[in-house]
């Protein structure tokens, strides 16, 4: 079995096999005609039930044809420009290749003796993005699993941050956030143990962004009702809509009430590179921590994130020292030990990804193709606010498009949430197209989230017309039935 093992003598099978691999997966790039297959659960499940783990083939070539039956062939592929589902972005290849190499040489980012120069390039990421949004000369952070690890860890430095006599009750302790905000944000009041009414969700204009003059009632509410506003959450792309909270305003307000501001900007971050939208951001330099998803607007693999603070001395609230791994004296020898800064303990040296890529292309390529992707949504917004068969909720500032079918003959509204709802059900179990859905204002809509600058105005008015047929065929039937 140590003929498995990665290692000098190995490294010819260790070629051999990741170039079969590479191979296999190019194959499927360059010959899938759908997103989707459309397989359902029961349909794959008995192929998965079926294979033995205690029987190993003994063979990458013979696994590989294996994977092929139980993942490559029935995998949602978001390369394709049909892809219009949830925040999955087609990837660039230096990310890939900083994959291969990450996973190769399995680095682990807590401590300098396991990574080296990975810690080093961690720190010139986290200093390049600090410094592009603006946060200052004390600015710091860590890379993270993703935006809602990113939001945990913001809100855990939010909370220690109030003064000591302030958290002696946290049940006290309010965060303001919008109403179209990330999940996210309520769930880190919850395991950070802030109590069920922490969260006060504050309304949106037509443009889905958080009304500051009731977010600045709000404020003044709890303080006069004695208790603590620990943080305001805004968000800079939010996941439905991609509408971005009013920053200078909501600044202003955490200046003078003295909340923590945070924003998520795990969408939103792309226009951090963008040659010309850059100016949308303006006020997340006054932020005290930013949520930035690279994994989303800048093209990269499936994890690349990081938290971001304006004073990197708040980080020492996610400090631990363990004698065997990061013990005190580490710092007074200034020893550069990710691990006291991060959540995690053994964490993949993901930014390898976001530094290939910006060696490769820059940032103003990553920032160009963002562009494309925001450009595609203002088109299709066009489109759909010119086709009387849809409801389209707000113009897009990024990427995302809102809409609903709206069929020509008289429904009720619970019709139409079931046309729609089935419209999705129905496209994606075609496999000839992806698009996802929410609720807004209790009725149920479609989005399209455009993140591919492959896809086109008419990939988009293709799958409009498929999402008509398949309401109207609903509506067809259940007139028949009803009839």
């Amino acid at each position: 079995m140590r003929s498995h093992l990665l290692n000098g003598t190995t490294a010819e099978l260790y070629r051999s096999s990741v170039t079969e691999g590479v191979e296999r997966v190019a194959s499927k790039l360059a010959t899938t005609r759908r997103p989707f297959t459309g397989v359902s659960p029961d349909e794959l499940a008995p192929a998965i039930a079926a294979v033995d783990l205690d029987q190993p083939l003994g063979d990458s070539s013979a696994a590989l044809d294996e994977l092929e039956r139980v993942y490559l062939r029935d995998a949602v592929y978001f390369h394709h420009p049909r892809y219009l589902g949830h925040l999955n972005c087609p990837v660039v290849i230096p990310a890939v290749l900083a994959e291969a190499v990450l996973s190769a040489v399995n680095s682990s980012l807590d401590t300098w003796d396991q990574s080296a120069g990975g810690t080093l390039i961690e720190r010139k990421l986290i200093d390049w993005t600090t410094r592009r949004i603006g946060l200052g000369p004390a600015a710091d952070g860590v890379f993270t699993s993703g935006g809602t690890q990113s939001n945990l860890q913001a809100m855990l430095l939010a909370r220690e941050e109030v003064k000591p006599a302030d958290r002696e009750d946290l049940s006290k302790l309010r965060v303001f956030t919008s109403e179209c905000s990330h999940f996210s944000v309520q769930k880190s009041a919850t395991l950070l143990g802030l109590g069920p009414d922490a969260v006060v969700s504050v309304p949106v204009d037509r443009d889905r962004r958080m009304q500051t003059v009731t977010l600045a009632a709000e404020l003044e509410k709890c303080r006069r009702a004695g208790l603590v506003p620990m943080a305001v959450v805004a968000t800079a792309g939010t996941t439905d809509f991609g509408s971005i909270d009013p920053l200078p305003e909501i600044s202003a307000l955490c200046g003078e009430y003295g909340a923590w501001m945070h924003v998520d900007a795990a969408y939103g971050c792309g226009l951090l590179a963008s040659p010309t939208r850059r100016g949308l951001l303006e006020g997340i330099q006054h932020a005290d921590s930013v949520t930035v998803d690279y994994h989303k607007s800048f093209f990269q693999p499936v994890s690349s994130s990081a938290v971001l603070v304006r004073d990197g001395a708040t980080l020492r609230h996610a400090t631990y020292h363990a004698d065997y791994l990061n013990p005190r004296r580490t710092v007074e020898e200034r020893i550069p030990n990710q691990v006291d800064k991060s959540l995690q303990t053994t964490r993949r040296f993901d930014a390898l990804k976001l530094w290939m890529t910006l060696r490769v292309m820059g940032a103003d390529g990553v920032g160009r193709l963002f562009d494309e992707v925001c450009d595609l949504a203002a088109e299709g917004w066009r489109l759909l606010a010119a086709d009387p068969r849809y409801d389209v909720v707000a113009e897009p500032r990024l990427s995302t498009l809102v809409f609903r079918y709206i069929p020509g003959r008289v429904a009720s509204p619970a019709e139409i949430d079931r046309a729609n709802l089935y419209a999705r059900k129905a496209l994606f179990a075609s496999g000839e197209a992806v698009v996802a859905g929410t609720k807004v204002d209790g009725r149920q809509y479609l989005k399209f989230t455009l993140l591919n600058p492959e896809t086109t105005t008419s990939d988009i008015a293709a799958v409009l017309d498929l999402i008509a047929g398949h309401a109207e065929q609903y509506l067809g039937e259940n007139l028949v039935h009803a009839s």
